[in-house]
């Protein structure tokens, strides 16, 4: 995310001008837009012709520069964009005012939002654009006969290629190079700036020398990790040992991973933890609340007027912060969030057992 203006609006609200760079930064965007929120940005729009010596061609798409009071918004992660939804409140054809509009955001497409920015909302957007400089991380597991390939998004992680076929003895086994070079050439073709190559036994290293000895533009790259897996829960492993950390700085996922470790724990042993918004929010009250872990998803439907909760989300969140206590907001699109999911949307690690 690259941050070009910052300025006052109308009626108190605050004025952000930014330039969305990965899909990444489109993810965020889709967390801080709200109802109500002011968007501009360039766009086409088909303009029908009042014109009885023209064919009816259903009319002809317009470049123009528009500001929309949104409606909804949705992230479309495999077409690459943001669409955002409202009603035209400003337009450089007055014409086209109070009909309603789709504004596309894609990456390398600036746009302007107008809103009262929570303070959440606005450390989103500030780690979007500190993110903007770390590695592009990708995480290789394998086992005997199997390797797996995962690109590190800020929005999860994403399963890049998987390779799953026998090795060492039997009518179908291949050798065990075959698998490693399928695996080098497709790390060759991603070209991230950082690969950590994990996974049980021997198998790991083997591939690595392999790798090393084939791919050498891909040696320096390499850290390898074990893990008791490889594949989907081998990820997991590789996040909560913090192993991305230490080439990606500040990962998100990696540090909701460790939080909804703690957090289980506390909960199975009946200690320091909470979860619901009734018990999370009494012991925000109490000023308990070490750390509060929220997923996005309920707390945009929240904020959204389409949530179940009785009490208010933004007051919960303040409370914590004005106690002292640290607010995550969990990525609904990666495995702790989905466990934050189950446990209600929202829970928290607590500075003491409240009974």
């Amino acid at each position: 995310m690259r941050i070009q203006n910052r300025g006052r609006g109308e009626e108190g609200r605050e004025r952000i001008t930014l330039v969305p760079e990965t899909v990444d930064d489109l993810w965020h965007l889709s967390h801080v837009l709200e109802p109500g929120d002011r968007v501009s940005g360039d766009t086409t729009r088909r303009i029908q012709r009042d014109d009885e010596q023209m064919r009816d061609t259903g009319g002809e798409r317009e470049h123009m520069y528009v500001t929309i009071s949104v409606d909804d918004v949705e992230f479309a992660r495999f077409a690459n964009r943001l669409r955002v939804g409202g009603e035209i409140i400003g337009c450089s054809r007055e014409d086209q005012l109070g009909h309603h509009h789709t504004l596309n955001v894609e990456e390398r497409a600036e746009i302007e939002i107008e809103k009262r920015f929570k303070p959440d909302q606005i450390q989103r957007i500030e780690e979007a654009e500190e993110a903007t400089e770390n590695p592009d991380v990708a995480i290789a597991t394998v086992e005997e006969g199997e390797a797996y390939i995962h690109t590190v998004q800020q929005y999860g992680t994403e399963e890049y290629a998987s390779f799953n076929r026998p090795t060492g003895k039997g009518e179908y086994a291949r050798p065990r190079s075959e698998l490693f070079d399928e695996l080098g050439s497709a790390l060759t073709h991603l070209d991230p700036d950082a690969i950590i190559l994990a996974g049980p036994g021997f198998t790991k290293q083997d591939a690595r020398d392999y790798i090393v000895e084939n791919f050498r533009d891909l040696e320096e790259r390499i850290t390898v990790v074990d893990t008791s897996s490889a594949g989907d829960r081998g990820v997991h492993e590789v996040l909560k040992r913090g192993a991305v950390d230490e080439v990606q700085a500040e990962t998100r996922i990696a540090r909701e991973a460790e939080l909804i470790d703690r957090l289980t724990e506390q909960i199975a042993a009946g200690n320091k933890a909470t979860y619901g918004i009734d018990a999370t929010a009494e012991a925000a009250d109490f000023g308990a609340v070490e750390t509060l872990l929220v997923l996005d998803e309920r707390l945009r439907e929240e904020r959204q007027g389409r949530g179940e909760w009785d009490r208010d989300a933004n007051e919960v969140i303040e409370s914590v912060e004005q106690k002292g206590g640290e607010v995550v907001v969990f990525s609904a699109e990666f495995a702790p969030g989905e466990q934050l999911k189950n446990l209600g949307g929202i829970a928290a690690v607590l500075r003491y057992r409240l009974e």
